[in-house]
């Protein structure tokens, strides 16, 4: 990870992902594809081969750098999967849609250090972790020795119970500083290509959401690029009184605020909408 201004508009990170460089002068979408019947929006969507590889293209050809699946669903009270069944789901998905898309950056969703080694060796390109290696001491290690890309999350208590009264005395200081001690960690183990995520509805009421949303630039302090992943989640539901089906509006607006507080990846569910954004905050910023 390398920047040229740590703070501020003007910033410029780059990631080394499967030996070339990913730079984030202008920010790029992360794409969703979930292989699980009970995520909180797309669950079940992504069910035959067909399906899968129809949602991968859509996003690619709307424009995704990164495509990230996940085969276990971590909304509030979702139910535990084993690593066999997480395994099952993933590793042969990740070679299908590789044998399609050769080229495609795969990011998987998982808290567990063996399906990380189990990805990363089927061909994918980055692991995204909602625990920031909280549910798995072996995950820092891992990503030492696999020399991949890391999405460092934060999160209080476990999908299980982390909306029960989820509580900070100032949010925006203890993830920070949560986070920053992980970084060091990392840091101590040789691994530098880390990217950061505030993990918006992970131990967080949506007030916490909010204040992070518009502090989002602080984070610009710990010197790596940044991910905001709210695409049609709670946060916005419970503002505009919608359901996830009917949240892409308050998702494309949301997303806005992120990119015009210094984002560099959107999270998303809907690629053609997030580019849009990017296209309209990049003019806007440039002219």
């Amino acid at each position: 990870m390398t920047t040229d201004n740590h703070f501020g508009k003007g910033r410029k990170y780059s990631i080394n992902c499967k030996g070339g460089l990913i730079s984030f002068e202008q920010p790029k979408v992360m794409g969703i594809v979930n292989l699980t019947p009970d995520s909180f929006y797309d669950g079940g969507k992504n069910f035959t081969n067909k399906q899968i590889l129809k949602s991968v293209e859509q996003h690619l050809t709307s424009g995704a750098t990164f495509i990230d699946l996940g085969a276990v669903s971590t909304k509030p009270g979702a139910a535990e999967v084993s690593q066999i069944e997480e395994s099952k789901r993933l590793i042969p998905t990740i070679e299908m849609i590789l044998n399609e898309f050769k080229d495609v950056l795969i990011s998987v969703d998982t808290f567990r250090s063996d399906i990380a080694y189990q990805a990363i060796q089927a061909g994918a390109a980055l692991i995204n972790d909602i625990s920031g290696g909280d549910f798995d001491e072996k995950m820092f290690e891992t990503i030492h020795s696999l020399q991949v890309p890391y999405v460092l999350m934060h999160i209080q208590g476990n999908p299980q119970n982390m909306q029960v009264n989820p509580n900070y005395n100032n949010v925006v200081q203890e993830v920070q500083l949560k986070l920053s001690e992980k970084l060091r960690k990392l840091s101590l183990l040789g691994v530098n290509d880390v990217i950061l995520d505030m993990g918006f509805g992970f131990g967080k009421t949506v007030e916490h959401n909010y204040k992070l949303l518009k502090e989002l630039e602080q984070f610009h302090l710990l010197y790596c690029p940044i991910l905001v992943g709210v695409s049609r989640k709670s946060m916005i539901n419970k503002v505009l009184k919608t359901k996830p089906e009917n949240a892409l509006n308050g998702t494309t607006v949301a997303n806005t605020i992120a990119l015009l507080n210094g984002a560099n990846i959107l999270r998303v569910h809907d690629t053609k909408e997030a580019m849009q954004a990017i296209k309209i905050v990049t003019e806007l910023q440039n002219a």
